[in-house]
């Protein structure tokens, strides 16, 4: 059959619309086609039916058969393309959005943190070289292979990953393969059927046909590579989340642990006191049989004991709390807790240097982060301005179709193919687009505005820690001083008691006061160690490990080949 897929022999000019059907000739009625592409052929003419009240269009065209023309002449193709640029002048107007655009942000930090100076900077320390306990380690190690949270995450991060691949591909030409077979009757008393029955086509036409069909959207404006660098932006913004994560996971397990040492002192503290209550409880007792000391006293002297002894208890509690709050950050069902059994009053924190505050811009992942997300804001607003412009898009089909099956691969007759390039421009009802523009830009300013926040909250972080690590340092020298004379004074009251020069209360008080005060040791002790911890973490230090998931700045593509994003993204 000549001229494609139309009964006439004509060879008209043609297109195709995806997933229509419908073959419109030139020089032969309307009629329904069951088309190899799931498409339709239509003459240049027809280009606007079908196509949307809200845009202006136009296509150019080569016609179906074994030697394309263009089916335009040059005034028509001027006529056209001029028609086109008028109407997409006003298309092209950016309206301003009312909450503005947003600002670049402000980078400016102080020089140094209350007048320190130092360039080195503990925060760069890998974390398995800043903590020397080996149990802590271990836990840490553990914590970033089972940690359900960590995990979590690291699965956002691929699927981050899995987003810019897919926008990658938006602006690569689509291709694809299609194949069909059908049967079609038209009535009798139709003018298809009428004209069918002329030309001598049978009632019951099949129709058999297979070929490639392509589509590209040529990326004039760069609304699709802004949508990809988007994209990679916040695949990148999802590794420095998963940075976050560790250096947090970090802190929490170093902070937790340290907590359980000192739970395990003080449950010493008070086991040792609990026996020193009960040797005075015996010698209270033993006075009072020798009519020496009175019942309250050996009341008194009772009543402290079994306030040791519920305290003991309650240290026990929260010491299996504790050692399960570490499991489950570790991932792991409930176990007892390796840990050091050194004093650990004895445990001197790290020496800190936490370098300029610039160098925050560098290290803390919650920055590097908000960062990240600030440049994808940036790129959606330039994409959502770009939908203003119109689009250039250019279609194409080659296959084989015929009402013959044993003619489809006859060349040149059952040949089909078609290419044609299509503009499309938004020009009325453009609320949508304005929606979408006017909301990407207020997400830019929110994107700038918690980067601004990220920045001032870790150098308020940085400065609070340095600040509590050196009041930290003298309040527990003081404190020290304060155990050292109260244990003098149990001494001394136990002496004057024996000898019938203080009273019991005396001696009952010093005793309180000495346990609370080597209690309020060893939780100084603590805030000194979780001190040395928050500020590593405030630093950007505990993220920086290998053999953790992608590293950041890549990327994989669809073999499972890794790629540079940050190049991709500059």
């Amino acid at each position: 059959m000549e001229g494609g897929d139309s009964p006439t022999g004509s060879g008209d000019v043609g297109r195709i619309y995806p997933a229509r059907g419908w073959t419109v000739g030139r020089n032969s009625p309307i009629r329904r086609s069951s088309n190899a592409f799931g498409g339709v052929i239509e003459p240049w003419h027809h280009r606007c039916k079908g196509a949307p009240s809200t845009s202006s269009g136009a296509q150019f065209a080569v016609r179906d058969g074994p030697s394309p023309r263009m089916s335009l002449n040059p005034n028509s193709l001027r006529r056209t393309l001029a028609a086109t640029l008028i109407l997409t002048a006003g298309a092209g107007c950016i309206p301003t959005p009312p909450g503005g655009t947003a600002r670049d942000p402000r980078r400016d930090v102080p020089e140094s943190y209350a007048g320190l100076s130092d360039s080195s900077n503990s925060g760069l320390i890998v974390w398995s070289e800043f903590f020397d306990d080996p149990h802590l380690t271990a836990l840490v190690e553990k914590a970033l292979h089972d940690n359900q949270e960590l995990n979590i995450t690291m699965q956002e991060a691929w699927i981050a990953n899995a987003e810019v691949l897919g926008r990658t591909g938006d602006y690569l030409p689509q291709v694809g393969f299609g194949l069909d077979a059908g049967v079609e009757h038209v009535g009798a008393f139709t003018s298809q059927g009428r004209s069918d029955e002329d030309h001598g086509v049978a009632a019951n036409l099949q129709d058999y046909g297979f070929g490639l069909y392509a589509s590209w959207e040529i990326d004039v404006w760069g609304r699709l590579r802004n949508l990809a660098n988007a994209a990679a932006h916040r695949y990148l913004a999802s590794i420095e989340g998963r940075n976050l994560l560790v250096t947090r996971l970090v802190a929490e397990i170093a902070s937790n642990y340290y907590q359980l040492m000192a739970l395990d002192q003080q449950l010493q503290v008070v086991t040792d006191n609990i026996a020193l209550q009960e040797n005075g409880l015996a010698m209270v007792q033993a006075q009072f049989q020798a009519g020496r000391a009175t019942s309250l006293a050996a009341n008194r002297f009772e009543a402290e004991l079994r306030g040791m002894q519920s305290a003991q208890y309650d240290i026990q509690q929260r010491i299996v709390e504790t050692e399960n709050q570490i499991n489950f950050l570790v991932g792991r069902f409930p176990q007892p807790v390796e840990r050091s059994t050194a004093n650990f009053l004895e445990l001197q924190p790290a020496a800190m240097s936490v370098g300029v505050p610039s160098q925050l811009l560098e290290n803390r992942p919650d920055i590097r982060q908000a960062e990240r997300e600030m440049a994808a804001a940036g790129l959606d607003v330039q994409a959502a301005r770009a939908a203003f412009y119109p689009s250039l898009g250019i279609d194409g089909t080659i296959g084989f179709q015929s009402f013959d099956i044993t003619q489809l691969l006859r060349t040149p007759d059952s040949l089909l193919y078609s290419i044609f390039a299509h503009i499309f421009a938004p020009l009325l009802n453009r609320r949508g687009l304005k929606a979408e523009y006017f909301a990407a830009n207020s997400r830019e300013m929110q994107a700038v505005l918690r980067y601004e926040r990220a920045v001032l909250v870790g150098v308020i972080e940085v400065s609070n820690r340095v600040s509590l690590i050196h009041n930290l340092s003298e309040g527990y020298a003081l404190k020290q001083q304060q155990v050292d004379r109260l244990a003098q004074s149990i001494a001394i009251s136990n002496q004057l008691f024996n000898s019938a020069r203080a009273d019991y209360l005396e001696v009952l008080t010093t005793r309180r006061e000495s346990l609370e005060a080597q209690i309020e040791l060893i939780e100084m002790k603590q805030r000194q160690m979780e001190a040395t911890v928050t500020l590593y973490q405030a630093l950007g230090g505990g993220w920086r490990r290998t053999g953790l998931g992608p590293e950041p700045g890549t990327a994989f593509d669809d073999r499972g080949d890794a790629q540079n994003v940050e190049e991709a993204t500059r």
